[in-house]
């Protein structure tokens, strides 16, 4: 959630920054095309080039952080599919061996939580459970997984991802 936030904030952020600077570039050629017109003549003086100039590098400027802006924008979409994906993929590796090793749905469910950090007292609260039932539960994840604690358990869970995933090497 932090992350998609931050991209959110400078994303709109630089959008913002790309519309001052569109709208700075709008005075400056109008402006400039003023003077030009108010002088009843195409030549230039060395102000109207260098204002014209700072124009031109401003409008360069909007281009390329547009440019960037899509490009960080579309970097995020890929990033957050390939997220979703790992995480769906995760998901399915620990259902399997949930299911494998014959937890309960309840078991499933305190693994899960075990899974994604949360302490015993959290996990009860969670489920509104005592914590000595989640301690009974863990014991039995546990034993069923054939590990002696939560280390053990992820560590497992984890090896099995790793044989699941592709490995991607360079060369």
């Amino acid at each position: 959630m932090t992350a998609g936030w931050d991209v959110s904030k400078r994303s709109a952020g630089l959008a913002a920054l790309i519309a001052v600077q569109a709208a700075s570039a709008t005075f400056f050629v109008i402006d400039w095309l003023g003077d030009v017109v108010a002088t009843g003549r195409l030549e230039v003086s060395f102000y109207l080039a260098v204002e014209l100039a700072a124009s031109v590098t401003l409008i360069a400027a909007i281009v390329i952080e547009a440019r960037l802006l899509i490009r960080m924008l579309h970097r995020h979409a890929r990033m957050a599919r390939s997220l979703s994906a790992a995480a769906r993929g995760l998901h399915d590796i620990m259902e399997g061996m949930f299911e494998a090793w014959g937890l309960t749905p309840s078991e499933q469910d305190i693994a899960t939580f075990l899974v994604k950090g949360s302490d015993i007292a959290e996990i009860a609260r969670l489920r509104g459970s005592a914590e000595g039932t989640i301690k009974a539960h863990l014991n039995a994840i546990y034993r069923k997984a054939g590990v002696s604690g939560r280390p053990a358990l992820l560590s497992l869970l984890i090896e099995d991802l790793m044989a699941v995933a592709p490995l991607h090497r360079n060369g």
